[in-house]
């Protein structure tokens, strides 16, 4: 498969076009290049990798997926490059006073590429970014300590490093059934407008899970953070009995 260097980097999926957001992406989880090379976009996940929107729908179609690991082959293979490139795209007019989300699939899944990105952010003082991340170690030790003002974040639970936050403290984001359980939970609903994620004066963002209904059937009435609990709590338990 021929995967061309990409010529713009930034787009809008159809939620975050209607609310002005343009975003960078990855393919989601993990897989295998063209050239045989495999790669973990999210090596954090924990149980969300089970009912991934972006391993479902057109996230799985051919050129949409083409796209996706060319974006990563670019990353991996000229990072210095891919961060000029991706540099000079965010000085366009258009992203000035916007908001870029940092992947609607994948992760800041190496030291290297979280540094690169937190270069430009700096490097593009008068474009707002925000992500959604389980890479909790990585953040506590090269964003937390020094992040760009212009970047937010929120750490999302169904990760295998869920442990490490404390809820209510840390803003933290869960995938719930439905929007009354997010309600129920106490947590707010950013349905409205992925901003919420980050904009809501509350820490604890609740998501109502998509509606494709084998993943719902996987999830069962509980959130990937709940979820994510139960397996660690098993894992826990077995580890006990050696």
């Amino acid at each position: 498969m021929d995967l061309p260097r990409p010529t713009r980097l930034l787009g809008q999926n159809r939620e975050l076009r209607d609310i002005g957001v343009y975003n960078w992406t990855l393919p989601a989880w993990a897989g295998r290049l063209p050239d045989g090379r495999t790669y973990n976009t999210c090596p954090s996940a924990g149980v969300c990798r089970h009912v991934c929107y972006a391993l479902n729908g057109t996230y799985r179609f051919p050129a949409v997926r083409r796209a996706h690991l060319a974006n990563l082959l670019y990353v991996i293979d000229d990072l210095a490059g891919w961060q000029l490139q991706m540099t000079e795209e965010l000085a366009h007019i258009r992203h000035l006073h916007g908001w870029v989300r940092v992947h609607d699939a994948g992760d800041f899944f190496s030291d290297d590429y979280t540094r690169a990105w937190l270069q430009i952010m700096r490097a593009t003082p008068l474009t707002r970014f925000y992500a959604y991340t389980k890479e909790v170690t990585r953040f506590r030790a090269l964003v937390e300590p020094d992040p760009p003002a212009n970047f937010r974040w929120v750490y999302s639970l169904g990760g295998r490093q869920d442990r490490q936050l404390t809820i209510g403290t840390d803003r933290t984001a869960d995938v719930f059934p439905d929007t009354e359980s997010i309600w129920q939970a106490g947590w707010t609903d950013q349905s409205e407008s992925d901003l919420l994620a980050v904009t809501d004066p509350s820490n604890l963002i609740g998501i109502p899970a998509n509606h494709i209904p084998q993943f719902l059937n996987r999830q069962r009435n509980r959130s990937l953070g709940a979820w994510q609990a139960e397996v660690d709590a098993r894992r826990e338990h077995r580890a006990g009995r050696r």
